[in-house]
């Protein structure tokens, strides 16, 4: 595609692969693969389980496309997919015990030692520190605020994909977006100080 064409839409792309044209599935795959494994890793908290939930939508997408309705956008509705998805692999998680305990025959019954493989410098170990104040404060945020700061920002929507997401106007998720990020300034501002 030259510079002066124009990039066609998701719902164009959506359109042509129903009409036949199946390989331009990986053009929307190519489009929002990156973003949408950010998206579901923030809540997962495990790399290759968020791989392999977004493998998992973009397949569940692609046998339901015949399913999308073309007067909202694909990524609204790819993201609200990802999103169920990924609530589901949690409640399914919380299922599952997994001890990091030792209790082989001989043993003393200690626990695991699992070696770390990245260096261990000081500003290394701040990041990562800050990393989870933040994590952890988001997820103290209220629902309504934590969903919407989840989206915004690990999912990059856009406010629009947002309200249209959430089927709220487009004011109230400006409004809580805003009240959200106030509660986690405040809820951080000793630790980001230091």
């Amino acid at each position: 595609m030259s510079k002066g064409e124009m990039q066609p839409t998701d719902e164009d792309l959506v359109a042509s692969i129903l009409e036949g044209n199946k390989e331009l599935y990986g053009e929307i795959v190519r489009r929002y693969q990156g973003r949408l494994v950010n998206y579901v890793y923030r809540m997962l908290r495990n790399q290759q389980d968020a791989l392999d939930l977004a493998q998992d939508v973009f397949f569940k997408l692609y046998g339901a496309l015949d399913r999308f309705d073309p007067k909202y956008r694909f990524s609204t509705w790819l993201f609200r997919v990802a999103q169920n998805a990924a609530i589901d692999r949690i409640r399914k998680r919380r299922l599952k015990v997994v001890s990091m305990h030792r209790n082989e025959p001989g043993e003393d019954g200690g626990d695991w030692d699992l070696p770390d493989e990245k260096p261990d410098p000081y500003q290394d170990a701040r990041n990562v520190e800050r990393g989870f104040a933040i994590h952890d404060a988001i997820e103290e945020l209220p629902a309504e605020y934590r969903e919407l700061i989840q989206l915004r920002h690990y999912g990059e929507l856009s406010y629009d994909e947002i309200a249209k997401l959430k089927d709220m106007p487009l004011g109230t998720v400006k409004n809580k977006l805003f009240r959200g990020r106030q509660m986690l300034k405040e809820q951080l501002s000793d630790f980001l100080t230091d």
